[in-house]
């Protein structure tokens, strides 16, 4: 059996109790060294409601920071803003909720979005 990291078992953990619908999707995160993304999910319907990263258009140029965390998150507010979404679940995907995490929340909830 292969043996799992301890972020990969916090986010199994993480998992278990949160779901995502329609009106109230699951922001999942992903955060690699170079890149942050962020995905809108509608866990009933299994489908991606929207998306942003670092990679967007208008984010290409920006080296990864907190500062850039938190303009990708306010791009995925305005995301779930033109959908009429007013809260979601919030799921870490098994990081700390700190630094480029917590700024890409409080990018999301300066929009209006509730967690």
């Amino acid at each position: 059996m292969k043996s799992l990291d301890s972020r990969s078992k916090r986010k199994i953990r993480i998992r278990k109790k949160v779901y995502g619908d329609a009106s109230k999707p699951r922001l999942a995160v992903y955060k690699s060294n170079k890149n942050i993304y962020v995905q809108a999910i509608d866990d009933l319907n299994q489908t991606t409601i929207g998306s942003a990263s670092t990679l967007s258009k208008e984010l290409k140029s920006d080296n990864l920071s907190i500062d850039t965390a938190k303009k990708v998150g306010e791009l995925m507010g305005d995301i779930l803003n033109k959908n009429n979404i007013k809260e979601a679940v919030f799921d870490r995907g098994g990081y700390i909720y700190h630094g480029r995490v917590k700024a890409l929340a409080d990018g999301i909830r300066e929009k209006g979005i509730k967690f």
